[in-house]
């Protein structure tokens, strides 16, 4: 597999967040607006991209019967940098993220790429399999956050860019706009991946 394959990946192929529906509670707990669904997409791929590195440095001394609490122990570690550093430089994204940024320890995106791709690939490709699967749920995030908080507030990033008589529809910035959003766009995902995936069976027909 190499490098573009890798990144790609994690971004289309295997989208955590529409592909896979890894990480559905953070998914759906953030993406209020579109800084909660960038600064949520930022932390979880540092995390990913090093605890990826490190468990894949370390695959062949980590003992197979205690590795679920060797990743742990990893992946704590970097979230813990994450969040004294989200307290630090940025407070009022730590406080508006919440629980869900220590809760990134548990995250079954970043135990599922340590378990399945970084304890089984070299440090290059894991490096790379971690920047392709945070930023395909950076994306995710974003677009959802992005429609949620454009269509439920009239706003992006805290700034109003809807015209002045625009009425916000504010169930979107609810739990029931955020499961609702997550079908609609689950469902243009998969339309769009399905002609996709038939392209490119045409074009490996048509090669052949």
């Amino acid at each position: 597999m190499n490098a573009w394959k890798t990144i790609k990946n994690g971004i289309l192929d295997e989208n955590p967040a529409f592909r896979l529906v890894l990480g559905m509670c953070p998914t759906l707990a953030v993406t209020t607006t579109a800084s909660n669904g960038l600064g949520m997409g930022a932390a979880t791929t540092f995390v990913l991209v090093m605890s990826n590195l490190f468990i894949s440095s370390l695959r062949k001394v980590i003992p197979s019967n205690i590795r679920i609490p060797a990743f742990v122990v990893v992946i704590a570690t970097f979230t813990t940098i994450v969040q004294m550093v989200l307290k630090a430089f940025v407070p009022a994204l730590d406080k508006s993220l919440g629980i869900f940024i220590p809760l990134i320890v548990v995250n079954c995106i970043v135990f599922a790429r340590a378990e399945a791709f970084a304890s089984v690939n070299p440090v290059g490709l894991s490096i790379l399999d971690g920047l392709g699967m945070g930023a395909g749920f950076t994306l995710a995030l974003m677009i959802l956050s992005s429609v949620r908080e454009i269509l439920g507030a009239g706003t992006w990033f805290g700034i109003h860019i809807m015209p002045a008589g625009y009425q916000p529809m504010g169930m979107l910035t609810q739990p029931p706009g955020g499961f609702i959003t997550l079908g609609i766009v689950l469902a243009l995902v998969n339309v769009m991946m399905k002609s996709y995936e038939r392209r490119k069976s045409a074009r490996k027909g048509i090669q052949l």
